[in-house]
């Protein structure tokens, strides 16, 4: 006898295509979201660790800040104790200067040329005296620029007096001690 099916065969298969559909596309949407979440959780993870880094290295940009700033204060305090002290060496080089102003006024003064006033206001020397002649005069203005203790030699007058039996001339010179501190007041202020 043949065989004859009743049912409705194609609606069937139909349901089954669908089922087979549907499970594929389920099958396709939770790959999709799987790769997604793998992909999403990678890019995460790599911005968690950049994020870290970052933190790291905020953390030990403040450390160094810190650090930078005590190197600042160190360096003022370095500055502060070398003004310091080349005060102290300015007042030890001063110290013996009476004794040094009149050895060196005894080698710088040529035959001829006699003084007869030393005044000294702070590094500047102001010699008063008389002069047999102005060659005498350059020949000290020569000799003070050579020294080591003085400089700027200024002669401020010389003055010839013609009624006078003596051929003598009054001079006035300005002279600067060097390494000399001019105001010990100011010089202290300026280190503090």
């Amino acid at each position: 006898m043949a065989y004859i099916n009743l049912l409705p065969w194609r609606e069937e298969a139909l349901k089954a295509k669908k089922k087979e559909y549907i499970s594929i596309l389920a099958l396709v949407g939770l790959f999709t979201f799987l790769v997604v979440f793998g992909v999403s959780s990678y890019y995460q993870a790599q911005i968690d660790g950049q994020r870290a880094k970052n933190q790291y290295l905020k953390n030990e940009i403040q450390i160094l800040d810190v650090r930078i700033a005590e190197i600042k204060t160190l360096n003022e305090k370095k500055e502060a104790l070398q003004k310091r002290i080349s005060v102290i060496e300015q007042l030890q080089r001063s110290r013996n200067v009476g004794t040094q102003v009149l050895d060196e006024i005894a080698k710088i003064i040529p035959n001829g040329v006699y003084l007869t006033k030393l005044e000294k206001q702070g590094n500047i020397l102001q010699l008063m005296g008389k002069s047999e002649s102005n060659n005498h005069l350059a020949n000290m203005i020569r000799e003070i620029e050579l020294s080591d203790l003085f400089t700027d030699a200024t002669p401020e007058s010389i003055i010839t007096d013609e009624q006078a039996t003596k051929l003598l001339s009054d001079f006035k010179m300005r002279v600067k001690i060097r390494g000399l501190v001019e105001d010990l007041d100011a010089a202290l202020k300026e280190n503090k």
